[in-house]
């Protein structure tokens, strides 16, 4: 009789793993030690801590590490199997080990005729057919071939989603309105707040009008309320046969567009191995493609794909999005801190911080390791940040005064993408100021100027924000909260936090409009009783 075979083991949390303990004392014998002290003791250290790949030049050096703090780190990444589990990523498997799913964002970028087999079908074959249907209708609303109801060429664009179907094109959008065709409007709705649908359409015409509803499930109820709400104010002008031409459908449930009035053959799809937060170089980005048109587009994936090639090939000591995790993991797990801010230096980037708050909170806001145990240590810092200048009239003095150690990311650029006069250089010298100041602080006898220094920076700098350089920033943000997950031993991919609260708002809309006995706890039932008697009625 054959002897069954037990499930494997899993591993030791990696907070019991040895070089854990190597680096525990490698921070206790570092403590003491400045910034001035590390760059006076090391006279290549600017030079040695900075790597460039990829069209992305990163500065590490005023970081408080060493290079033996870069070397054990990178041995806790693969004490964690990070090259292993990159690599299973890549080629399809599973690494959605909860929902039994691949993690293949990654595939949204590959070269045309470049094959990718998972689970019988050619994934790089399928993304490029619905890369193709994008590009023949974003060509036609570009061109003003695709008319509305009337025969009137589309004038405005309106984005209708939330989570990653808004964040995503959202930010995108904004930071390559450089590169987009001026003459037509673009508007992104996703808050349920009525105000959010009535401003994005106060001052548009439903003649000239398109909606984009992006949904997988095309159940979401914030989208779905907000693509109802659209529609009534469309036919309410032009009638139900209008419908067809002014709304379009991203989504994998055809059955439901059809209900909605959308007809079929005007739904892009994408695959459930794309998570909403990673869904941006998918149809989810067909308002951007319709703004930058498809060549931006494809050097917006080609970008993305580049930092792909480093992320496999690089070693891990010499690899960007490895890096800027295992600091992350520095930071959070030895020296305790709770938050990173994001500083682009770029106005067009001012919504790249929210986007990333969704990326990495969303992905590693976890406190359960892919084997189901309880993490002891901590995951998921709190990601913030505001464009430079602005920031620094704002929460700067905190990072440089304060008693709260705040790693950030200054993100920069070389030439400006709207130049007037010298500001570009006065931005970009804020930048520079900044990041000394920040390493290196001030000596003074008055107590509220010294400034104590040794608050950690890390420089990403670029030729220019164009649609490349977009996408390789946000797969360099990919692959960092990649990177952090795997260390942490938590699947990255699965977002079940974001249910519980969702499934409890439906029992009570549906409590707010009568006067049944309420069953919660009593500060929610007294708001309840409150709201009822003050609620606007539903018109």
């Amino acid at each position: 009789m054959a002897t069954p075979t037990s499930a494997p083991q899993p591993p030791p949390p990696i907070d019991e793993t040895p070089t854990w303990a190597a680096l525990t004392a490698h921070r206790d014998g570092l403590a003491g030690t400045s910034l001035r002290h590390l760059f006076a003791a090391d006279p290549d250290r600017a030079g040695s801590l900075t790597l460039e790949a990829a069209g992305l030049r990163v500065d590490l050096s005023k970081n408080w590490v060493t290079a033996e703090t870069i070397s054990l780190l990178s041995e806790l990444a693969r004490a964690a199997g990070l090259e292993e589990r990159r690599d299973q990523m890549f080629a399809g498997t599973p690494v959605n080990e909860s929902e039994g799913r691949a993690a293949l964002h990654t595939a949204l970028r590959l070269p045309a005729g470049e094959r990718l087999e998972v689970d019988g079908a050619d994934v790089g074959a399928d993304v490029h057919i619905e890369l193709s249907r994008m590009a023949a209708f974003a060509d036609a609303v570009r061109s003003g071939r695709w008319t509305g109801a009337t025969g009137e060429p589309i004038r405005a664009v309106v984005n209708i989603g939330i989570g990653g179907s808004d964040l995503g094109p959202a930010m995108a959008y904004h930071a390559l309105r450089p590169w987009s065709d001026r003459r037509l409007t673009f508007r992104y709705v996703s808050n349920i707040d009525p105000s959010a649908l009535h401003e994005a359409l106060v001052d548009l015409d439903p003649e000239t009008t398109l909606f984009i509803v992006v949904s997988k499930t095309f159940g979401t109820i914030e989208t779905l309320t907000n693509a109802g709400s659209a529609r009534r104010w469309l036919v309410d002008d032009l009638g139900e046969d209008a419908v067809p031409r002014h709304f379009v459908a991203v989504s994998t449930n055809a059955d439901r567009v059809e209900a909605f009035g959308i007809d079929p053959t005007n739904m892009f799809g994408f695959w459930d191995w794309v998570g909403g937060r990673y869904s941006v170089g998918s149809a989810v980005g067909l308002s951007l493609m319709v703004a930058i048109g498809p060549d931006g587009f494809d050097e917006f994936l080609a970008g993305m794909r580049e930092v792909d090639e480093h992320f496999r090939s690089a070693p891990l000591e010499a690899n960007l999005p490895v890096l800027l995790g295992l600091l992350g993991i520095w930071y959070t797990n030895f020296l305790g801190a709770e938050t990173v801010a994001v500083l682009p230096y770029a106005d067009h980037l001012a919504r790249f911080p929210a986007y990333l708050q969704q990326l990495d909170m969303e992905s590693n806001g976890k406190g359960v390791d892919r084997w189901g145990r309880r993490v002891g240590y901590a995951t998921g810092p709190i990601v913030w940040g505001e464009p430079g200048t602005n920031g620094q009239h704002a929460f700067y003095q905190l990072i440089h005064q304060g008693t709260r150690l705040i790693p950030c990311d200054m993100i920069g650029f070389a030439q400006a993408t709207d130049p007037i006069g010298d500001h570009h250089d006065r931005l970009m010298a804020n930048l520079l100021a900044q990041t000394e100041a920040l390493a290196f602080g001030q000596d003074s006898d008055d107590p509220n100027r010294f400034f104590t220094g040794n608050r950690p920076t890390t420089t990403i700098l670029a030729e220019q924000l164009d649609p490349a350089t977009l996408g390789r920033l946000i797969a360099l943000y990919e692959h960092k909260v990649f990177t952090m997950g795997t260390v942490w031993g938590i699947n990255s991919f699965d977002q079940f936090g974001v249910e519980l609260g969702k499934v409890l708002a439906s029992a009570i809309e549906g409590e707010l409009p009568t006067d049944t006995p309420l069953a919660h706890d009593a500060s929610t039932n007294a708001a309840i009783a409150w709201y009822r008697a003050h609620r606007h009625p539903v018109s």
